[in-house]
């Protein structure tokens, strides 16, 4: 089980650290191109700000009044450079503003503006091979040719530290949620599998004192065959011994059988208002050995064969580990049988569960199912030191009210 709750945690752990890191893979991914969308949008709003921008006289010559005045464009971070078209078809710089930003040549790059006659973007480094993007825009003299292209430079060195520091962010925070997942997987999977632990404790508890209870009936009943078969003059009390003992089986597995459906949700209790005296006294009716009993009328609500079991393994605890005579007394909605035999044992710490009635014998599985049967009946079973020596056992259910249950049948 231990294995199985690691294999459980480690599981949710892993599907958690696979979504985190999904999920912060496409954060950084979009992060990351919505930085280089707004670094581009900043960059052409300059360049085609400035190439607006740029005039030409009647003489053909070039004017950047316009362009040197307007300071929202022109004095911002963004790198600018106009390169103005020679009448030899070479290329001259006229205006320049945070020229370093920009690569140290670009007389290429302005002829392929050129000859496009569009908008160019590149990815390149400055002067000192620090990372720029850069776009190159035409701008059209009076003769509706090319004579300027306009150089504006962007630096993606800030987007990039935010976006390292978004990432480290996302990594350190995954991993917090992952420690925290794994915990969180592990408590929850230890609060999971606890009520199945002990379900499986209770019911392998339940087997081992069932195969001990039915190993020991089974044990006698080859006994009292072989006695037959080696003395046939012992076969009828043999057989009549035999008879008694497969009867407390059967009641045995019954019980067993009902413990089981009920608990596993197979079944549901019978529940009758019945008179518990009555019920009692036909229990005792059919009993060998010396029992007497002593009744007061009460009403109970029960599962009439499972309150039958229950009586029946209390008298038969006590004519089995007790001595004679078993007293049984029935009032108020509790059964009490006395014995007369040696007592609880004073090292018994649970005796529905395990341990001795009597010296050295076990109750096995018989007082176990009396508890279970008074607590589906909400009532209780107690074990005490009889007056005078002996065992004193109390099972008590709740009276049935005068009006409960007026239409249910009544045992009679």
């Amino acid at each position: 089980m231990r294995r199985t709750r690691w294999l459980l945690t480690g599981l949710f752990t892993a599907l958690t650290t696979l979504c985190l890191v999904v999920l912060g893979s496409i954060a950084a991914s979009i992060d990351a191109h919505s930085r280089e969308h707004a670094l581009d949008a900043s960059v052409d709003r300059v360049v085609t700000g400035v190439a607006r921008e740029v005039y030409w006289d009647e003489n053909g010559g070039v004017d950047l009044e316009v362009v040197r005045a307007d300071d929202d464009l022109v004095a911002g971070a963004n790198a600018i450079s106009i390169l103005v078209r020679q009448p030899d078809g070479g290329w001259q710089e006229l205006f320049v503003h945070k020229r370093s930003a920009l690569p140290v040549e670009l007389d290429g790059l302005a002829q392929r503006a050129a000859a496009a006659e569009i908008t160019q973007w590149h990815t390149t480094t400055d002067r000192d091979g620090h990372p720029v993007r850069l776009a190159a825009a035409p701008a059209w003299d009076n003769d509706s040719s090319v004579g300027a292209i306009v150089f504006v430079g962007g630096d993606p060195a800030p987007g990039a530290r935010d976006h390292r520091r978004l990432v480290v962010a996302l990594w350190g925070g995954g991993l917090a949620l992952v420690a925290l997942a794994a915990l969180a997987g592990h408590l929850l999977s230890g609060a999971s599998m606890r009520p199945a632990l002990r379900m499986l404790d209770e019911q392998e508890r339940f087997l081992s004192e069932a195969s001990h209870e039915l190993r020991t009936p089974l044990t006698t009943l080859r006994l009292y065959l072989d006695a037959a078969l080696r003395d046939p003059a012992d076969a009828r009390r043999a057989v009549t011994d035999a008879r008694s003992l497969t009867d407390r089986m059967g009641r045995m597995v019954a019980g067993l059988l009902a413990r089981t459906r009920a608990e596993t949700g197979a079944g549901e209790l019978d529940r009758q208002r019945l008179f518990l005296d009555q019920l009692v006294e036909g229990v005792v009716a059919e009993c060998s050995g010396d029992v007497t009993v002593s009744t007061e009328p009460t009403a109970v609500c029960a599962d009439p064969d499972l309150l039958a079991l229950a009586v029946r393994n209390l008298i038969d605890n006590a004519l089995v580990h007790g001595h004679p005579p078993v007293e049984v007394r029935v009032a108020a909605g509790r059964v009490t049988v006395c014995d007369h035999g040696p007592g609880l044992d004073p090292a018994l710490t649970d005796p529905f569960r395990r341990g001795a009635m009597g010296a050295g014998g076990r109750h096995g599985i018989g007082l176990s199912l009396v508890q279970w049967v008074a607590t589906v009946h909400s009532g209780s079973v107690t074990l005490a030191p009889a007056p005078g020596g002996g065992t004193l056992a109390t099972l008590t259910l709740p009276v049935a009210p005068d009006d409960a249950g007026a239409d249910a049948p009544e045992l009679r």
